[in-house]
């Protein structure tokens, strides 16, 4: 019996490894194909379509409201909730089709590959042949020598000559080269090109560079090159710097604001946006006065404003405001050129230096982010400038480069009920900085006139407007809860 258990165990196992064996030819025979009778390796078919790429980070989850948050869904009509959802919902996708791209991908370069590449500022023209740079080979030696890389967007070439070399793919999204020569098939690499086969002014691809089994990706960005628009700065303050106001119902807080730029600014030009019931006519060399339909609000004006600016830089002041001897625009010109990064300076309003900082979590895709705006939240300084320093929003004194501004925009769907959210909307991409050493100052608060009576009551907002900004705060800016701080 125990001789007969142990045949019968032995037949077992030798089929197993005739099985083993069989499957294992059939999946190579699969993989690689017959062979040509080339002298060179066979070619293997990547399917990177069902490829995830390494290091992929995992969709956020859900973020946390501050205490003390306003929960934006209670504020949102009951029976409006679900069609609000799907339709926030749709315009989110759109908003993502327009700005998510492979380049945001997480990438890790693998330890001890032989393989060279670009691993970040490679850009090419949409539609032009542009050589990829910096493609190369460096493995030991070797009897044939096989590299592929595969692109969606494109397609690659590279130019080549002699019977010692092997490509394919020549024209299409996978290239493939081979040979016998280590220094010929990097000659190879070094003339490969990419081009991309659709027109579009800012998107990225992801090529996957192969060799035996070292793989390495990097980033192609897709991008039509821009026309810089840049802004004669002149000899003199008045040539750098518009000031803009707007005004409503308080025209005589409007004219001790020109007459004190006056008194130190003589030529610089004024740009008044006007939404008044019964308007004034507002007179005086380099005052340019827009008259707007009636209260139209705030963020309005100051779209119209802004539209008209024709100098590098724009100072905004509110129309009660005035300037003093501290009021120095130079300080804050200097600044902006010391930092081209800059976008938006804000000074001070009778030395008072108001800012905050935007702290925001996007939290996931249903149900929407948090932010929180707190008051006097700084960041770092502006070296060799004390008192200045990054913040997200500053107070309504501030130099702003007028392009900056035009690229972010006023809501004007926001009447009265606005400031924060206009630093909301350029978060990401506005850079906030502000100083204490230039400072503007304010009118006293009248109460005297028919005028001020009608503006004291659009000043003040109704229960209503506050409701609709967290309404729009909601579906704008896909938020699930605000705190003001």
């Amino acid at each position: 019996m125990m001789p007969s258990v142990i045949t019968k165990v032995l037949l077992r196992m030798v089929a197993v490894v005739v099985v083993i064996i069989l499957v294992t030819f059939h999946g190579m025979k699969f993989l690689y194909g017959p062979r040509k009778q080339t002298g060179l390796a066979p070619t293997r078919q990547l399917r990177i379509s069902h490829r995830r790429l390494p290091g992929q980070p995992s969709p956020p989850g859900p973020c946390t409201c501050p205490t003390g948050s306003v929960l934006l869904q209670e504020r949102l009509p009951k029976d409006q909730y679900e069609e609000l959802v799907k339709r926030r919902d749709k315009e989110l996708q759109q908003h993502k089709a327009r700005t998510a791209s492979v380049l945001s991908s997480l990438l890790f370069a693998l330890p001890n590959s032989p393989l060279q590449y670009p691993i970040q500022g490679f850009k090419v023209p949409p539609l032009t042949r542009t050589l990829i740079p910096g493609l190369a080979l460096y493995p030991e030696q070797r009897s044939i020598y096989k590299v592929s890389l595969n692109v969606s967007k494109g397609v690659l070439t590279t130019e080549f000559e002699g019977d010692r070399v092997k490509v394919q793919g020549y024209g299409e999204s996978r290239l493939v080269l081979e040979s016998l020569s280590l220094v010929m098939l990097n000659d190879l690499l070094t003339k490969v090109s990419y081009t991309s086969t659709d027109y579009h002014i800012h998107t990225g691809d992801l090529a996957f560079f192969q060799f035996e089994d070292h793989e390495a990706v990097f980033p192609i960005t897709i991008k039509q090159t821009s026309l810089p628009v840049l802004y004669d700065m002149g000899t003199d303050i008045s040539s750098q710097v518009t000031i803009t106001t707007k005004t409503f119902l308080r025209y005589t807080e409007l004219k001790k604001l020109l007459s004190s730029i006056r008194s130190f600014y003589s030529n610089i030009k004024v740009i008044i946006a006007d939404d008044s019931f019964e308007p004034e006519n507002v007179t005086g060399e380099n005052i340019q006065q827009y008259i707007m339909p009636p209260a139209q609000g705030w963020f309005a004006g100051r779209n119209l404003a802004v539209s008209q600016v024709t100098t590098k830089y724009l100072l905004w002041v509110d129309d009660d405001f005035l300037f003093t001897e501290e009021t120095k625009i130079e300080k804050l010109v200097e600044v902006m050129e010391a930092f081209p990064e800059l976008d938006v300076l804000g000074g001070t309003v009778q030395r008072n230096q108001f800012y905050f900082s935007l702290i925001y979590e996007e939290g996931e895709e249903m149900d929407g982010g948090c932010l929180h705006r707190k008051s006097q939240g700084k960041f770092n300084p502006l070296p060799g400038y004390p008192g200045c320093f990054l913040a997200n929003g500053v107070v309504n004194f501030f130099l702003a480069r007028t392009q900056s501004i035009r690229s972010v925009g006023f809501d004007p769907m926001l009447q009265r009920v606005a400031h924060s959210e206009f630093f909301m909307d350029g978060l990401g991409s506005l850079l906030v900085a502000t100083c204490n050493h230039v400072s503007v100052g304010h009118q006293p608060k009248s109460t005297k006139g028919e005028d001020h009576a009608r503006y004291a009551k659009f000043r003040q907002p109704e229960k209503t407007d506050s409701e609709f900004k967290l309404q729009l705060h909601f579906f704008k800016n896909h938020l699930k809860c605000v705190k003001y701080g």
